[in-house]
């Protein structure tokens, strides 16, 4: 095939959020069109609200812009924008020119941020809840794996040493619990959202007050009744210019919080995955390497932890914008929220994708977990050894020394390549003689309470979660 025929690439750089990892729902969430609808629909709202409170506007101006809300001629709002170099003013005009009846009303008595701070608002609002109903089905289908993995025991991990028994379910258990604290925080940050609502340029309503010749109460009802009318019970009481760019820091703040706890766990897959114990799905034409054909490399946890690290970078932007917005606003807080914002809730969408991805497709692999678990079993043993042999009439301390000497002197051998004799000297020492050594290498019961456990926390904390919300369907657009 003549290069002619083949697809030429995209000639600007293209932010891979959208075309390769976030799902289309958050990417068109973002997208201009919902944006800029959203403006013109502050702006109805508005000249809605000030008709409803006496304002001369009539309802042929009001009618004129609800039919005009779409289609929006993004090219001639370029050309504005180009002369003006004011992005809300641009779309202002470009609607006014659809709107020839309703020029005279619109942005009346508004600041731009009335459009883009409450536009924004919506947008989060929409997004947390997105990002809501994500967390809830992620929360649903780990907790599915770990009911079914609830008695396969594993070796534990503590400091990446060998420790104590627990099992996969258990493993699972503290991913959800991490889960849990963030759809807590998610459901909060949301529901704390308000609008800005109707403030004028300084956050005074004084334009206002003199378009109601004075009259507080309506300057009071213009405020609620926006609000309401763009979806939210309330406004903020107070604000500057701006809402306080403090709302910004703390939804990104939960954002990141969630992806410090996808992290945690795509970190935990990937070790499991370097011990063969835990593998994310693998489709058959899948490559895991370019270079080595044999590779099965957990790139969905690692892409995990890639984009959850770009979040928790995002939140230290958001914070110091917060921190460096002057008096009533400065607009170096313009630029930083407009990457910010998409980016926080597409990347964090991706994690949850891919996430759940992961749990709805885990495999396990039970024989390699118990081979891991036999080759440090003996070590592993020697707390019930100690414990048998104490019922048995023996010296505590005198068989916790014995132990104490056999396992540092098979540490030895296995370092040297043997294999783990802990058993064996144990067996030739008459000190253990009257012990089942046997029966104390047995795997069940060594993860102590790790299966109920599994079982109290699924069946309560979780299952009261769940219960309150309501899982969305699988979306087959996901990409992964």
């Amino acid at each position: 095939m003549s290069d002619s025929h083949c697809d030429e690439g995209q000639a600007v750089w293209e932010n891979p959020l959208v075309t390769r990892y976030a799902s289309g729902e958050m990417a068109s969430l973002w997208g201009d069109r919902r944006r800029y609808r959203l403006w013109r629909e502050m702006w109805l709202a508005l000249a809605e609200a000030e008709a409803e409170l006496g304002l001369s506007i009539t309802p042929e101006q009001l009618s004129e812009l609800r039919s005009h809300i779409e289609p929006i001629n993004f090219s001639k709002a370029a050309e504005y924008e180009k002369k003006m170099r004011h992005d809300v003013f641009a779309h202002l005009h470009t609607w006014a020119d659809q709107c020839p009846l309703a020029r005279p009303i619109l942005h009346l008595g508004a600041t731009s941020a009335f459009v883009t701070d409450n536009t924004d608002l919506v947008l989060m609002r929409d997004s947390l809840e997105l990002i809501e109903q994500r967390l809830v089905a992620l929360i649903e289908s780990l907790a599915a794996q770990a009911m079914n993995t609830r008695n396969v025991v594993c070796l534990g991990l503590t400091h990446l040493q060998s420790a104590q028994p627990t099992t996969i379910g258990k493993r699972i258990c503290l991913w959800i619990h991490d889960l849990l604290m963030d759809l807590d925080e998610i459901s909060r940050r949301k529901n704390l959202l308000r609008a800005r609502g109707a403030k004028g340029t300084t956050g005074t309503q004084a334009s206002f007050l003199e378009l109601f010749a004075g009259d507080h109460e309506k300057v009071r009802k213009l405020d609620q009744i926006v609000a309401r009318k763009i979806g939210f019970a309330e406004s903020y009481m107070v604000t500057g210019q701006t809402y306080s760019r403090k709302v910004d820091s703390q939804v990104v703040a939960a954002l990141a919080g969630l992806c410090e706890s996808a992290h945690k766990a795509g970190n935990d897959l990937r070790i499991a995955a370097s011990r063969g114990e835990l593998e994310e799905p693998f489709e058959d034409e899948q490559v895991g390497s370019s270079a080595m054909p044999y590779k099965r490399n957990p790139m969905r946890a690692e892409r995990i932890c890639s984009l959850s690290r770009f979040v928790m970078g995002l939140a230290s932007t958001a914070s110091q914008t917060a921190a460096v917005q002057w008096f009533e606003r400065t607009l170096d807080d313009s630029a930083a929220r407009r990457l910010v914002l998409p980016q926080a809730f597409l990347a964090t969408d991706a994690v949850l994708v891919i996430y759940t991805n992961i749990a709805r497709g885990l495999v396990v692999q039970d024989a390699i977990i118990e081979k891991n678990l036999r080759n440090d079993l003996p070590f592993l043993a020697s707390e019930r050894i100690l414990m048998a042999g104490t019922t048995a009439g023996g010296d505590r301390q005198s068989l916790h020394e014995a132990l104490r000497h056999h396992s540092h002197a098979a540490t030895a051998e296995i370092r040297k390549g043997r294999p783990n004799d802990l058993l064996q000297r144990l067996k030739s020492d008459p000190l253990f003689a009257s012990i089942s050594l046997d029966s104390a290498m047995e795997t069940s019961g060594l993860a102590g309470r790790a299966p109920q456990q599994v079982e109290d926390f699924i069946g309560g904390p979780v299952a009261e979660t769940l219960a309150l919300h309501t899982v969305r369907p699988k979306d087959a657009s996901l990409r992964v």
